[in-house]
C-alpha cells in the first residue's frame, strides 16, 4: 500500500469516509496536526504529500481542504517542504517537535501526577478590557490549555503550580505583565471552599459527558485492522488532544466520585493499545522502512 507520488498513489485507494458515528469533527488543519503528532513525529522521517492526503481523505476531508490544510500548516512553520522530482516531502520543524513534546506530556503522559498534591494553588489575576477581545481569546485559550480555570472575571487558578512559567510566557507575549498579579498558596478564610472553587472554575460535567460519548464511540465497538483502526486511532487521539481545554487533570482529592478520571484513563489506554497496529498500517501507507 505504499504511496508513490503526490497526486496518484500507485496501489492505494482511501477507504470510504468513516461513518458519522466516528467521523472527525475538527477542521482539516487541526486534524492534520494530530496526524503529524501521532504518525510523523515518532519516526523522524519526511512524509510525502500523498500519504498525508490519503489519511485526511480517509478521515472525511476533500482533497482541496486537505491540500489547503497542508499548505497552511507549512505557512505556520510546523512543516517544511522539500521537492524531490514530482514528489513533495514534508519534514517537521523544531517548532513542531516542541509542540508535540509538550502535547504528549500534557495529554497522554502518566507523569501528570493526580494522586499527590500539596494543597497549593497558583492564582493569576489578569484584567483585560472587554474591548480587547482578540487578546482575551488568546489568553483564555492558552490558560485553559495550561490547566487553569476561571472562577471569577479576571482570576485564573490551577493546582499545577509548576506551570507558572508557562503562564508567564503567555502573559508576557500578550503584553499583559504590567497589570497582572500572581501568587502561590493554599486557600484561606474568608473565601469559598475548594469544592466550590473547582465547580466554578471548570465545567467537569461537560467533560464527563464528552468522555462518556468517546467511550461509546470507541470502546463499545471493535475496529478492523487496516484503514478502519488507523482512522479510529487518529479520531480518538484528536479528541483526547482537545480534552485539556475541558479537563485539567486535577488532583484526585479534588474530584470525589468523578467518573471522568476512570473514563480518561480507559481512553488513553485504548489509544496506546491501538498504536502498534495503527502504526504498522501507517508505515505501509507512507512507505517507511
Amino acid at each position: 500500500m505504499t504511496l508513490m507520488s503526490d497526486s496518484k498513489p500507485s496501489d492505494a485507494k482511501p477507504a470510504s469516509t468513516p461513518d458519522k458515528e466516528v467521523a472527525s469533527t475538527g477542521s482539516a488543519r487541526s486534524v492534520l496536526v494530530t496526524v503529524l503528532g501521532e504518525l510523523v513525529e515518532p519516526y523522524g522521517q519526511p512524509v510525502r504529500t500523498a500519504a498525508l492526503l490519503y489519511v485526511l481523505k480517509g478521515l472525511g476531508y476533500g482533497e482541496h481542504a486537505a491540500r489547503q490544510a497542508i499548505a497552511r500548516t507549512g505557512s505556520a512553520g510546523l512543516i517544511a517542504a522539500d521537492r524531490n522530482g514530482r514528489e513533495t516531502q514534508w519534514t517537521l520543524t523544531d517548532k513542531a517537535h516542541r509542540l508535540f513534546t509538550e502535547g504528549e506530556l500534557r495529554v497522554f503522559s502518566t507523569d501528570v501526577d493526580t494522586t499527590q498534591w500539596d494543597g497549593r494553588w497558583l492564582v493569576v489575576n489578569v484584567p483585560i478590557p472587554e474591548s480587547h477581545r482578540s487578546t482575551r481569546k488568546k489568553l483564555y485559550a492558552a490558560l485553559r490549555w495550561a490547566g487553569f480555570g476561571n472562577p471569577t472575571p479576571g482570576v485564573w487558578v490551577t493546582p499545577h503550580v509548576d506551570r507558572a512559567a508557562e503562564a508567564e510566557r503567555t502573559i508576557e507575549s500578550l503584553g499583559l505583565t504590567a497589570n497582572t498579579v500572581s501568587f502561590v498558596g493554599t486557600l484561606a478564610v474568608p473565601g469559598i471552599p475548594e469544592n466550590e472553587l473547582v465547580r466554578r472554575s471548570w465545567d467537569l460535567e461537560a467533560a464527563e459527558k464528552e468522555y462518556d460519548e468517546l467511550l461509546d464511540r470507541f470502546d463499545a465497538r471493535t475496529f478492523e485492522p487496516g484503514d478502519e483502526l488507523l482512522f479510529a486511532h487518529l479520531q480518538l487521539a484528536d479528541a483526547l488532544r482537545r480534552m485539556p481545554y475541558m479537563d485539567p487533570r486535577l488532583p484526585e482529592v479534588l474530584l470525589p466520585d468523578w467518573r471522568g478520571l476512570k473514563a480518561a484513563r480507559r481512553l488513553r489506554d485504548l489509544r496506546a493499545e491501538w498504536t502498534p497496529t495503527a502504526h504498522a498500517h501507517w508505515r505501509r501507507i507512507a512507505g517507511l522502512g
